[in-house]
């Protein structure tokens, strides 16, 4: 049982596609070799664009919220996949503590955690929430829309400081659901024997996109010599711009540059392929999440002219964090449509096992623009 996209793009099948379903059995093949050498990452939701001549990774999310977007369907497969990723790191496991973000609010995300916990107790585990929240000291229970309820617990460090758990509650493994944008609180450093994931390193307060980038490139360059493809149709041009203040303006030449220089090397592929679309670049945080700091440029002049309500957008991601480092990437359209609105595939993974997906649906954005953003909605 494997998850197809029900692809909205309906006409004959493009060339980089057939291409690559073509090439299913090296491709398959070629993983497997892949994943001997390299650690999956223990689950990660991809967002991807697809205009046809290219199909594109954007974003890797490695703490995905979302999955109560996926297909009930796919529970079977979801849980398959958490059974093969536990067993590698604590294959006697009992106990699960798992850490979502801080935003008790928000309803649509407390959904996702309670598909997370459905998950991993089908895989046998006794799963509790720990919160990173000063705000609750005892725990609380949280109403869902459905009707069902999560309890948040304190987190406590044991007597002797080296593991991190529940009152009366030991794991062998702590999944972090919070992407650390705030930076790494100091409960969740010097554990011992306690395995967790992903790592403290995964996290905005460290992580950045550009680093990502330039590590998928490479896998591009890789992957485009196996199935004989120009790399370039599945991997966007990056930049990187930094000391960045969109309030004081600082760092606009360098930031006007890089996006010149990004479109020029787009036009030069549209021109190579006879593409009549028009080049665009999003500028983004080079840690955010959560679609914010994020603008879609068409020419190097937009990013001097920033209005000041443009400038406050940009100069802030989650947790108020100021933004001061950017990266400039190719914008890749999206040609897949449902009920008349722009869409984008988001895929997800559990270890190296794809377990859904859904599309990312936004009626009042365009081909070329973030579809991450209030209004979106999702389906299966």
């Amino acid at each position: 049982m494997v998850p197809h996209l029900v692809t909205a793009l309906n006409g004959p099948l493009l060339e980089l596609e057939k291409k690559i379903l073509d090439a299913t059995p090296a491709i398959e093949r070629w993983f497997r070799l892949e994943w001997q050498e390299h650690t999956p990452p223990f689950y990660c939701s991809v967002d991807l664009r697809n205009s046809g001549f290219k199909l594109a990774p954007v974003d890797t999310n490695l703490f995905p919220g979302g999955f109560n977007n996926l297909a009930p369907e796919m529970l079977p497969l979801a849980v398959q996949a958490a059974m093969a990723a536990i067993d590698k790191y604590c294959p006697d496991a009992r106990n699960l503590l798992l850490i979502p973000e801080k935003h008790t609010r928000n309803t649509f995300y407390l959904q996702n955690v309670a598909r997370l916990m459905q998950i991993f107790r089908q895989t046998g585990l006794n799963v509790r929430l720990g919160t990173l929240s000063d705000d609750i000291t005892e725990p609380t229970t949280l109403e869902l829309p459905d009707g069902s309820t999560l309890t948040l617990e304190p987190l406590e460090r044991s007597a002797n400081g080296r593991r991190l758990g529940l009152k009366n509650f030991d794991p062998c493994t702590i999944l972090l659901n919070n992407d650390l944008s705030a930076g790494i609180p100091s409960i969740l450093e010097n554990l011992h024997e306690q395995t967790l994931l992903p790592p403290l390193h995964a996290g905005w307060a460290v992580r950045r996109k550009t680093n990502h980038f330039a590590a998928y490139d490479e896998v591009a360059k890789k992957f485009g010599k196996l199935i004989d493809i120009d790399p370039w149709m599945v991997n966007p041009y990056f930049a990187k711009c930094g000391g960045i203040n969109f309030h004081e303006r600082t760092g606009e030449e360098c930031l006007a540059q890089n996006v010149d220089a990004v479109l020029a090397k787009i036009r030069k592929k549209y021109k190579e392929y006879g593409i009549k679309e028009t080049p665009f670049v999003i500028v983004k945080a080079d840690n955010g999440t959560y679609g914010m700091g994020i603008m879609t440029v068409r020419d190097a002049s937009e990013v001097k002219d920033l209005n000041r309500k443009q400038r406050n957008k940009m100069s802030v991601v989650k947790e108020g964090l100021e933004v001061s480092d950017v990266i400039i990437q190719e914008g890749v359209h999206t040609f897949e449509h449902i009920n008349e609105s722009v869409a984008e595939p988001v895929v997800y993974m559990i270890d190296r096992y794809v377990v859904g997906g859904f599309y990312r649906v936004h009626s009042e954005r365009g081909v070329d623009e973030n579809l991450n953003s209030p209004g979106a909605h999702f389906v299966p």
